[in-house]
């Protein structure tokens, strides 16, 4: 069984998910690793979310866990990061400062507006959407790299008004190829993200031929979340996963101790 690295319990603002179930569900699922990543979305735009963590409570909780279910499973301690061109310094500021294990980087926002909000597309063609989303990651991504893994590349395509029917990554291959080359070079992961099959837009995120690309451009590392929000949704559709995966060229998927990577076989 692949671990489960991007997970979230009610220290994010969009769960209430009590981290010591989180923690039994995995073990009664047979997951090797878990790693919490809940959200650091500093300046979301959106007024009745609030995506900030109590730290001083998040790793007290996380670490007496750690040692309650130690020998049991491997429980990590990782954040998500909403990037926006200007919390770089303020991001670089917190990975200094607490002992995390994983950083995952993941755009959440397009233009300025939340896409989980259809006004985002309001006027305006799912492709134009997408490609700006591109974009703003790779114009962020220039600007902030301290980071594991990139979250959830395509996952503007689970919002959209016709979602994966007007979506073909081809499309987008100036942008996307830029920011695999910068994953690449910066030594970040690429993330397999199942929470597309989940929600049913037909591929997980990013869709298989964009990781393809990245392996075909030196890439090496992939790391694998089911973006559980709720703890029945762990480790979901993770030997979907594994397969592609190895139909993608990998050989091994990584997760992260103390920001070093570690490598298991698929």
């Amino acid at each position: 069984m692949i671990g489960d690295v991007h997970v979230h319990s009610r220290f994010s603002g969009d769960s209430d998910a009590d981290p010591e179930e989180v923690v039994q569900r995995a073990i009664r699922g047979g997951l090797p690793q878990l790693c919490f990543t809940d959200h650091i979305d500093w300046d979301f735009p959106v007024e009745d979310m609030v995506f900030d963590i109590d730290f001083a409570e998040y790793f007290s909780t996380l670490s007496a866990l750690r040692d309650k279910y130690r020998g049991e499973i491997t429980i990590l301690i990782g954040v998500e990061l909403g990037m926006q061109q200007h919390l770089g310094p303020r991001y670089r500021k917190l990975l200094a400062e607490y002992p995390f294990d994983f950083a995952i980087g993941s755009q959440h926002l397009v233009e300025g507006m939340d896409p989980y909000y259809p006004e985002t597309f309001e006027g305006k063609t799912d492709a134009y959407i997408y490609r700006k989303y591109f974009e703003e990651t790779l114009q962020n991504l220039r600007k902030f790299h301290d980071f594991d893994s990139m979250g959830h590349l395509d996952y503007i395509v689970r919002y959209g008004k016709q979602r994966r029917r007007s979506y073909n990554c081809r499309d987008y291959a100036d942008v996307i190829d830029e920011i695999l080359k910068l994953l690449v070079k910066h030594n970040i992961a690429l993330e397999l993200n199942t929470a597309g099959l989940r929600k049913q837009v037909g591929a997980p995120n990013p869709h298989p031929d964009i990781l393809r690309r990245y392996r075909e451009l030196g890439g090496t590392l992939v790391t694998v979340g089911s973006d559980s929000h709720k703890s029945h949704t762990l480790g979901f559709a993770f030997d979907t996963a594994g397969e592609i995966l190895k139909a993608c060229g990998f050989t091994h998927y990584v997760y992260y101790v103390k920001r070093q990577p570690k490598f298991v076989r698929l």
